[in-house]
């Protein structure tokens, strides 16, 4: 990541946000706690670009994208 995108980075964003492929081996209950936050992360980023434009356009659909993942990665464990 180069400085300009560090320094335009989301600074409410927990770290676990900007690992998307790291669910796979986590367990359940982790997965749930950090499906919890990155909703509650969206729904912070929807409110907030209600009154202006965000910085980082792509942030809200990495968001969405890694919420879809973790739902995936529980779903196939339930199944499992």
């Amino acid at each position: 990541m180069t400085e300009k995108n560090k320094n335009t980075k989301d600074k409410n964003l927990p770290p676990e946000a900007d690992q998307p492929r790291a669910a796979k081996g986590m367990k359940t209950d982790e997965l749930e706690k950090k499906l919890v936050l990155l909703k509650e992360n969206i729904r912070v980023i929807r409110f907030k670009s209600e009154g202006s434009k965000s910085k980082n356009v792509k942030e809200l659909a990495s968001l969405k994208k890694n919420v879809a993942r973790i739902l995936t990665e529980i779903n196939q464990k339930i199944k499992n």
